[in-house]
C-alpha cells in the first residue's frame, strides 16, 4: 500500500489526537525545559532562587506521582470515557501551569506541579489509547512513527518559545504559553474530538482500578520483566540529567558565548534569532539540541539499528548515552557541551524504540498490553533518583553558589545570607568585591578548585552500569530461560 494511501485510511480522531499530543508537549517542554532555572536562578532575576535540593526534591517526586499515576488513569479512561476525561485533563493542566506562575512560595509551587501531573496522568493513557484504537495491522508502524514525530516536534518547539519569550516578557509568560496551548486542546476536544468506541464496562470504578492493579503485579511476577525494568531504572536516571541538571550546569559554567559569537561570524540574524540579548544561547535552546536531532535523524538511525536484536539495539544506545552524557557535564567549553548533547541523542534514538520493542518481545502472547502498561514504572523510579541526583548531590558536588559559599566560609569572609531582600546575584557580587575578582575570574577560580564538573563521572558510571547490568540480564536470565 502506497503511503498516501495509508494517510488516508486514519479517521479523524487519530489526527485530532495528534495535534492534542503536539500542544500537550508544547506545553509541558515549554515550562520543563526551563523550569530547573526557573526554580534556581536568582530572584532579582524573576526567578525563585530555591536551593538544588527543592528543585530535586519539586522535579523528581512530582514526575515519579505522574508517571505512576496512570496505572490507574487508563483504567479510570476506560470506565468514564476519553473525552470526558480529556476535558477533565485540560482543565487541571491549564489552572496548574497559570497557578504556577502565580505563586512563589516553595509548598505553593510543590502543590501546583503535583496539580500539573495529576492532569497529565490523566492525559497520556487517553491519547495512547485513541491512537491505538484509531489504527489497525495495516497503519499502526506508521500511525506510531507519526506520533512518535509530533510528540518531538512539540517538545522541540515548546522549548523555542519559552526561551525567547522569558527572554523578552519575563518568566511569567512561559506559564501563560502552557496554558494557553492546553487551552487550544480544551477547543480541540470540545469541538473536533470523536471518542472511538471502547468496551464498556459494568464492573464499579473501584474494582475497575483494583484489577488494573492487579494485572500489573501479575505481570510483575515474570522474573524477565521484572529484572528488566529494574535494569532500566538506570537508562531513565541518566537520561533525565539531560533536562534537570544540564541546564544549571550550562547556565553556571558554560560558556557559551564562543558558540553566539561563531554563528555571528557566520549569520549576524541567526546568531540573534537562536542567541540571547547579552550575546549568548541560553541552556534550554543547547538542551534542545536532543529534540531537534531526532526529528531529523531518528528515522536514519532507526534504520541502522533495525537488524540488531532489541537488547543489542538497547546496550549500544545507553553506551552512545553515557559518552554523550560524559561529554556534556565534563567541559565549560559550550562546543563540547553541543557535541556531547548531539551524541547524547544519538544513543537514545538507538536505545528509546528498542526498549519498547524489546518489552513487546518477552511478552507472553495475548500478554502485549498488559506487559507494555508497565514500561513507565522504571522512568517513573528513574525520575525520583534522578531528583535526589540533581538536587542534594549536584548541590554538594557542582553547584555554584555552593561551592561559593564553602570559599567564602573557607577565607572567613563576612556576607549576608541569601534570603529576602539578599539574591544570589547579591551574595556572588559582594563575593566578587571581597575577593578582588570579576565574574569570570570568580568561575575559573571555583572551576579550578572544585572541580564541579567531576559530576560526568558519576552520570557516565550509571550508564555503563546499566549496561554491564543488561549484558548479565542476557547472559544469565535470558539465557537459562532459553535453555529450559
Amino acid at each position: 500500500m502506497k503511503f498516501t494511501q495509508v494517510f488516508k485510511k486514519f479517521p479523524k480522531a487519530f489526527w485530532v489526537a495528534n495535534v492534542m499530543e503536539l500542544f500537550e508537549r508544547w506545553a509541558w517542554y515549554g515550562l520543563f525545559a526551563v523550569l530547573a532555572l526557573y526554580l534556581t536562578n536568582s530572584t532579582d532575576d524573576g526567578a525563585l532562587g530555591f536551593t538544588q535540593s527543592q528543585k530535586g526534591s519539586i522535579m523528581g517526586n512530582v514526575t515519579f506521582i505522574l508517571y505512576l499515576l496512570p496505572l490507574i488513569t487508563g483504567a479510570i479512561a476506560d470506565r468514564v470515557g476519553y473525552k470526558k476525561i480529556l476535558i477533565i485533563a485540560y482543565l487541571i493542566l491549564g489552572s496548574g501551569y497559570y497557578f504556577m506562575g502565580e505563586v512563589t512560595s516553595y509548598g505553593l509551587v510543590y502543590f501546583a506541579f503535583i496539580w500539573v501531573a495529576i492532569g497529565a496522568a490523566l492525559f497520556k493513557p487517553v491519547i495512547s489509547a485513541t491512537i491505538t484504537k484509531t489504527t489497525d495491522d495495516e497503519t499502526s508502524s506508521i500511525g506510531f512513527g507519526i506520533f512518535y514525530m509530533i510528540v518531538n516536534v512539540g517538545g522541540f518547539i515548546g522549548p523555542i518559545f519559552s526561551s525567547k519569550l522569558r527572554e523578552t516578557y519575563g518568566w511569567k509568560i512561559v506559564f501563560i504559553m502552557a496554558a494557553s496551548a492546553i487551552a487550544v486542546n480544551l477547543i480541540l476536544v470540545t469541538f473536533f474530538y470523536k471518542e472511538p468506541e471502547r468496551e464498556k464496562s459494568s464492573e464499579n470504578l473501584g474494582r475497575t482500578i483494583i484489577n488494573s492493579l492487579k494485572n500489573i503485579w501479575t505481570a510483575l511476577s515474570d522474573k524477565k520483566l521484572t529484572m528488566f525494568l529494574l535494569i532500566m531504572v538506570g537508562f531513565w536516571t541518566m537520561f533525565n540529567q539531560l533536562f534537570y541538571t544540564l541546564p544549571n550546569f550550562i547556565d553556571q559554567w558554560v560558556n557559551t558565548s564562543m558558540i553566539y559569537d561563531s554563528i555571528a561570524n557566520i549569520s549576524p540574524k541567526l546568531a540573534a534569532a537562536i542567541g540571547t540579548k547579552e550575546g549568548t544561547i541560553a541552556p534550554e535552546m543547547m538542551v534542545n539540541l536532543d529534540a531537534g536531532a531526532i526529528i531529523l535523524f531518528q528515522i536514519i538511525i532507526s534504520t541502522l539499528v533495525m537488524k540488531l536484536k532489541p537488547l543489542n539495539g538497547i546496550i549500544s544506545g545507553i553506551i552512545v548515552n553515557a559518552i554523550g552524557i560524559g561529554i556534556a557535564f565534563s567541559t565549560g567549553n559550550g562546543f563540547f557541551v553541543i557535541l556531547g548533547i548531539f551524541i547524547f541523542a544519538i544513543g537514545e534514538m538507538a536505545s528509546s524504540p528498542k526498549f519498547t520493542e524489546y518489552v513487546g518481545k518477552i511478552a507472553p502472547k495475548g500478554k502485549e498490553a498488559l506487559y507494555m502498561g508497565t514500561s513507565f514504572l522504571p522512568v517513573a523510579v528513574g525520575n525520583y533518583i534522578t531528583g535526589f541526583l540533581s538536587g542534594d548531590v549536584y548541590q554538594a558536588w557542582s553547584d555554584k553558589i555552593s561551592l561559593l559559599q564553602l570559599e567564602v566560609a573557607k577565607r572567613g569572609l563576612e556576607i549576608q545570607e541569601i534570603g529576602e531582600g539578599f539574591s544570589q546575584n547579591d551574595y556572588t557580587a559582594k563575593a566578587e568585591e571581597l575577593m578582588g575578582m570579576n565574574s569570570q575570574q570568580l568561575t575559573d577560580f571555583l572551576w579550578t578548585n572544585y572541580n564541579p564538573s567531576k559530576i560526568w563521572i558519576l552520570f557516565s558510571a550509571i550508564g555503563i552500569g546499566t549496561v554491564i547490568c543488561l549484558y548479565l540480564y542476557d547472559k544469565f536470565i535470558i539465557g537459562e530461560t532459553s535453555k529450559a
